[in-house]
């Protein structure tokens, strides 16, 4: 069930609304929280990630260096195999790590917790898009130095890093001896009591390809031994210092170093810029990636520092201004960890164009880099609203997989195709069937996502050339998986499936499954005959690829007309599936606190036999097809299922916030949602050390927009209705639609709808029209509460 893991004290780490930092070091914490931290201070682009490691590489738990899309093969081992069982899967791999830069002083090595600490702060800011450190110390010499740090990663240059080491002996004369490295080493080993966590790789994984070095600049160079992708990275420094410098480089296959020596006098400074570079190819030679590597590395060297962080603050005020959520409350957490998922999301996304967005983002490597639906229904939203160019930029990732999804639907037996539920290239790695591949539902939510982005983007384009063929053959796996059943009075059927309750599996009729089904063979079956009546040559293209006959869209739509519901007169709810209320009530009085996630603590057969569901199933129907059900039905339905529900999936508090609201329930969305909005910052779930959970960070701004702001989008029509918790005064944002760019600022009393750039719009208030144009661009309305709202009246 939901609970806080070890917060640090408000002293150590105040709240800043911009920023999260460390301002004292207790060496007993640090200890503590050292995996925590690494992620809480991570850096990424989307294409690439660093864990926050400390500069010196001590203390550490899990060092990260990542690059989007960039794995080897594993073989999956089974005890017992089966035919269409996957055989091998993808792991995203650890690259050569190099930030740190150690440090010795008078011969003795600097780390954290042996130094005696005058000053400290680190932090992570928001509107630089920058980590940064100051540390003052003195040895048991009473010589005292300070060191300022600085990282990034590039948003505009997405292969670099760049990092700043000023070193100042204070008070006296010191030996210093620092030493820049790029390093690669094996991943620690994987605590395999975890199913989450990646598994690691037996023997050498990277295989040497040559070497450049020359002064203070070396790249390294690597091919996968399976998977074939080559890489190159590399590393160069500017040095400027106050005394003289010997210096030394060396460079091999696994490491590549340069070793500064000199005195400091009192007062005398030491100045290092380091630029890191990291490229790689399924088809390039290893020669030509070291090129790209020292082509990035020369523009850094030649832009400099300063520019690359001026420019790297441009990106992040860009990012502010369409996507920046401010709340007024009287707890100033708030919006600090409203940023802090944002940032997240930013960094997960900004660079990620030809891949997809992995579960951790690039902060960890628990579920091994995988793309999975988080991307579809708890992202795609968000990045809909604030940078359109990249939903679109991961629905042609999608459409780059179909024929994976095609080949994959033809082992099942199946027509269409079949999207894996876990992968990085397009192929199925999921090893575990009844929880991967019968989820068969992320077919439907690719189609949803895909809906929505051309209804809020308007890009048609996009569903002509590319999106129409996804909903073709998605439409067509549906059609053949399903059956008209004589025992349900010749309903169209779906059986042997798991929802996205992964705690009840292989049901027939789950019924999340069969209304998204039911949307995706809808929205193909329109879509089809929209190209053959306004684009023609749309039409016979998508006809020549998929084979399309011209009685599908009919089959598909008597499909989805006939299509079975679960429904239970008695009770009034719509089952999960056929058996789910036929089971046992899980015992949740004699489940002990420290067994939950239940998954660590249950064979997966004593959660199948009982009604206990890990996140969010029917109520997360509710919300994505929140037009389908009448309100009576969202009482009842989430009254049922809420007190089922432990929550153990990071994905679940966040929708079940927004349907409390909806359904007038206050107390219980406010308490969710601050579960949702702390799930790292707070590590409600004890796993933040492995990774940030960027499909909850996108929950939480669902939660926000559609929660609190009640906004629904169903047909093109956006309609809020409004409805701020006590403890806010106020919650703002923006948003973008068909181009135009939109502000959305609400009290307790009114809501002000302003257009900010565009020809204008018509949203609705309630059931109001807003027209915003240049001539009228804001508009106010009051806000009333609904009749009846009553926050004690919850399940």
């Amino acid at each position: 069930m939901l609970r806080p893991r070890l917060i640090p004290p408000t002293d150590m780490f105040p709240p800043n609304p911009w920023a999260v930092e460390a301002v004292r070091y207790d060496g007993r914490m640090a200890r503590e929280l050292t995996g925590q931290a690494e992620t809480m201070f991570a850096l990424s682009n989307g294409y690439l990630g660093m864990r926050g490691v400390t500069d010196e590489g001590m203390p550490v738990r899990e060092p990260g260096t990542y690059l989007n899309g960039f794995y080897e093969y594993r073989p999956i081992v089974y005890g017992e195999r089966a035919y269409g069982f996957p055989t091998v899967g993808q792991s995203i791999l650890n690259c050569p790590d190099g930030t740190v830069l150690k440090l010795s002083v008078d011969d003795e090595p600097f780390t954290l917790p042996e130094a005696e600490i005058l000053s400290y702060r680190r932090i992570l800011d928001f509107r630089a898009g920058t980590l940064s450190r100051d540390v003052s110390w003195v040895t048991p010499a009473g010589k005292r130095l300070n060191l300022r740090t600085l990282r990034l990663v590039s948003f505009t240059h997405r292969h670099l890093a760049a990092i700043t080491y000023e070193l100042t002996a204070e008070n006296a004369e010191v030996a210093v001896v620092i030493a820049s490295e790029l390093r690669n080493d094996q991943p620690l080993a994987t605590d395999t009591s975890d199913p989450r966590l990646a598994e690691g790789f037996v023997g050498r994984v990277l295989h040497p390809t040559g070497t450049q070095s020359e002064a203070l600049r070396s790249i390294l160079s690597y091919r996968t031994g399976s998977s074939g992708l080559v890489l190159g990275c590399g590393m160069d420094h500017v040095v400027t210092a106050d005394c003289p410098l010997a210096v030394r480089a060396a460079c091999d296959d696994d490491l590549a170093t340069v070793v500064l020596r000199g005195v400091l006098a009192p007062g005398g400074v030491i100045r290092i810029q380091k630029y890191l570079s990291y490229h790689y190819s399924g088809s390039a030679a290893p020669e030509q990636i070291r090129s790209q590597v020292a082509w990035t590395l020369d523009h850094a060297v030649e832009s400099g520092i300063s520019s690359i962080v001026a420019r790297q603050r441009r990106d992040m005020d860009r990012f502010w201004e369409r996507a920046d959520v401010t709340v007024e409350s009287a707890s100033p957490r708030i919006q600090q960890a409203i940023r802090w998922n944002l940032f997240q999301l930013m960094q997960a996304s900004e660079r990620a164009e030809g891949h997809g967005i992995a579960a951790r983002g690039l902060t960890g490597r628990t579920y091994e880099g995988h793309y999975f639906w988080d991307t579809e229904v708890y992202v795609l939203s968000f990045l809909i609203y604030t940078n359109p160019p990249m939903a679109r930029s991961l629905l042609k990732v999608r459409y780059d997989m179909l024929d994976c999804a095609r080949d994959r639907a033809r082992e099942l037996g199946q027509r269409g195709a079949t999207f894996p539920w876990r992968t990085i290239n397009g192929r199925e790695a999921s090893a575990y069937y009844a929880a991967g591949t019968a989820q068969y539902h992320i077919n439907a939510d690719i189609a949803y996502a895909l809906r929505k982005y051309v209804e809020v983007s308007g890009d048609v384009d996009f569903l002509c050339r590319y999106g129409a063929e996804i909903l073709v053959e998605t439409a067509r796996l549906w059609c053949d998986l399903g059956f008209f059943s004589e025992r349900m009075g010749g309903r169209f059927c779906i059986h042997g499936v798991t929802g996205p309750d992964e705690y009840t599996a292989l049901v027939n009729n789950n019924c999340f499954t069969n209304l998204m089904a039911r949307e995706n063979m809808r929205y193909a079956a329109q879509t089809v005959r929209m190209l053959g009546r306004d684009h023609p040559d749309s039409f016979d293209a998508l006809v020549r690829r998929t084979g399309l006959d011209p009685d599908e869209p009919d089959a598909w739509d008597q499909a989805a007309e006939r299509m079975y519901l679960p429904y239970d007169e008695a009770l009034k709810v719509h089952p999960q599936d056929d058996t789910f209320l036929e089971l046992e009530k899980w015992d949740f009085a004699g489940t002990p606190d420290d067994h939950y996630p239940l998954l660590l603590h249950y064979h997966p057969l004593n959660l199948y036999r009982a009604q206990v569901i890990k996140q969010a199933d029917m109520v997360m129907a509710m919300f994505l097809l929140s037009e389908q059900f009448t309100p009576e039905a969202k009482q009842r339905n989430f009254a049922y299922y809420d007190p089922l529900t432990t929550h153990d999936s990071s994905l679940s508090v966040c929708i079940q916030s927004i349907v409390a609201n909806e359904i007038g329930l206050r107390d219980k969305a406010f308490h969710y949602f601050n579960f949702a909005v702390a799930m790292d910052i707070s590590d409600i779930g004890g796993n933040m050390m492995h990774g940030a959970h960027i499909a909850a960070m996108g929950g939480t701004w669902l939660a926000l927009v559609y929660g609190f702001a009640g906004m629904r989008d169903t047909g093109k029509r956006i309609t809020f209705n409004p409805c701020l918790p006590d403890a806010w005064t106020r919650l703002s944002f923006t948003l973008t639609v068909r181009g135009q760019t939109i502000r959305v600022a609400l009290s307790h009393d009114c809501a002000t709808y302003s257009l900010l750039a565009g020809d204008g719009l018509t949203l609705w208030h309630s059931e109001e029209g807003v027209r915003l144009s240049g001539a009228e661009p804001s508009v106010t309305k009051v806000i009333r509460r609904p009749a009846g709202d009553d926050h004690a009246a919850q399940p």
